[in-house]
């Protein structure tokens, strides 16, 4: 995925708070509060942080995403990648040196229990990715 592909991007030192929809790829360096609902790619930069919920097609991680988070095609948790919460998707992949605390439901039944969401995040939801 080039820099060409990607449909919207969310820099560094910026936040928002709301709900955003897409379809494609949007990429999210900056803090993000609230829903994400697409059939398209989220991308999570090394500086990000996600909170809140997650419904994509896929979603790649290379930062922090405290959120529940269903994925109907993959979840990918780079070395930097910090992924806190329910988890719902298919297929699943963490590489070394990224972390996943929470619940993780593989496949695309019902979803995992909201209490887990706030049980597993809501002491750690404030850390960032070591750089």
């Amino acid at each position: 995925m080039g820099k060409h592909d990607i449909n919207a991007f969310l820099g560094v030192g910026t936040s928002f708070v709301g709900r955003l929809t897409f379809g494609g790829v949007v990429r999210i360096d900056g803090h993000f509060e609230g829903e994400i609902v697409s059939t398209g790619t989220l991308v999570v930069g090394s500086q990000a942080h996600v909170a809140g919920r997650v419904e994509v097609a896929r979603l790649v991680c290379d930062g922090v995403v405290a959120a529940e988070v269903a994925a109907s095609s993959s979840v990918a948790v780079h070395g930097r990648g910090r992924l806190c919460g329910a988890v719902r998707t298919p297929l699943l992949s963490v590489a070394e040196g990224g972390r996943v605390d929470g619940l993780v439901t593989m496949g695309t039944g019902e979803e995992p229990p909201r209490q887990a969401l706030a049980a597993s995040c809501s002491a750690n939801s404030s850390q960032t990715p070591p750089s």
